[in-house]
């Protein structure tokens, strides 16, 4: 008897690996043959993908931008890698993947398709109010996720939010929907690190984005700071192509006044090792930050703001902290409640770790959408 074989779709090799390798592995560990379909695959990003028991497919996908000619060429490409490959099931996630690889997987003849949206980003974020043209991607990402997801058989969405948003839109029927926590984090390679109160260390890692609150944290960290000098701001991510991320020039004045410390884009490990409160100021429609999660499992306290997915990951009082978007004394507020009671790191550092243990482990996570999709 021949094993059934099973497609994962993303718009990057790194993500693939980065958020999808626990779930690569267990549909693998229940006798499924895995192509991992990504468009920027290296010699690295192969082998690792190897490593996992997966097959690596390069396809043609454009991450970012709008280019309906290149973009139905590659609908009909991946089709055709589709038809070839003869999986089963398929699960896209990210929008394009989401969207295209839904679309692409109905034509190849695929007869379960499965789509699962991490936050719904920039096309449908505050800024999508701001132009014209930020106006039209938003319209037209709803139209085409409309006529995706119509094509799935379900839908994952990572917090309440984002699926009630996409049935108050008309996009997808709420009967499709299947929350699940997040990505969820590895409880194994994630530990709890032990707190660290002095000096008292405040760490931001993500993407360079306007919208991540990197602006807000900066801002903070420069009142923080005249008030109590020995207090450390850390900023991990690297520059982003998108229309909202922070430039250089600021990052690196930032640096030059002495507020900040960036090391770039680095491993967040060792960084987070250092820290005493981890903090997320954003407003991106994310979908459960992972970054938050991580810092969860390794027993951080949190700052972080109370938009859609964020707020998910923070009891107030009792693990962390919620704030409101773009409430850059609010935050400043919340910083100062740990530097004035450095014990808080301590006992919402350990129910950080207990609230990743309730929610947020990858396994369970993972067991809700294989058993789901009838794996």
């Amino acid at each position: 008897m021949s094993r059934k074989s099973f497609a994962i779709i993303g718009n990057q090799a790194f993500s693939l690996l980065n958020f999808r390798s626990p779930l690569i592995r267990d549909i693998i560990s229940r006798g499924y043959d895995v192509y991992a379909l990504a468009p920027d695959f290296d010699v690295a990003t192969t082998e690792q993908v190897r490593q996992l028991g997966a097959v690596p497919v390069s396809i043609s996908l454009s991450r970012t931008g709008l280019n309906p000619v290149r973009d139905l060429r590659d609908v009909v490409k991946l089709a055709r890698v589709l038809a070839r490959l003869r999986p089963e099931t398929v699960l896209s996630f990210s929008i394009k993947p989401v969207i295209y690889g839904t679309l692409s997987a109905r034509f190849a003849g695929v007869p379960h398709r499965y789509a699962l949206i991490a936050g719904l980003g920039y096309a449908f974020g505050d800024s999508t109010r701001s132009t014209f043209k930020a106006k039209l991607l938003h319209y037209l990402a709803r139209a085409l996720y409309k006529l995706s997801l119509s094509q799935a058989q379900r839908v994952f969405m990572q917090n309440p939010d984002d699926a009630a948003d996409f049935v108050r839109m008309g996009i997808v029927d709420g009967g499709k929907i299947q929350e699940v926590n997040g990505t969820g984090v590895d409880l194994l390679t994630w530990p709890v690190l032990p707190p660290v109160d002095q000096p008292m260390t405040f760490l931001l890692a993500a993407r360079l984005l306007a919208e991540k609150g990197i602006v807000e944290y900066a801002e903070a960290a420069r009142i923080v700071k005249a008030k109590f000098p020995q207090t450390r701001f850390i900023l991990l991510g690297g520059l982003d192509s998108n229309p909202n991320g922070v430039g250089r020039a600021g990052v690196e004045r930032w640096v030059a006044e002495g507020i900040l410390e960036w090391p770039g884009h680095v491993d967040v490990r060792p960084w987070l090792r250092q820290a005493s409160v981890y903090v997320l100021p954003s407003y991106y429609r994310e979908g459960i930050p992972r970054s938050i999660q991580e810092a969860l499992a390794s027993g951080r306290p949190v700052i972080t703001t109370s938009a859609p997915g964020c707020r998910e990951t923070v009891v107030e009082g009792v693990n962390g902290l919620l704030v409101p978007v773009r409430d850059v004394d609010a935050l400043v507020g919340a910083m100062l409640t740990f530097v004035q009671r450095p014990e808080l790191v301590h006992s919402m550092g350990r129910a950080s770790r207990m609230l990743a243990e309730e929610k947020f482990d990858v396994r369970e996570i993972n067991r809700t959408m294989i058993s789901s999709m009838g794996l």
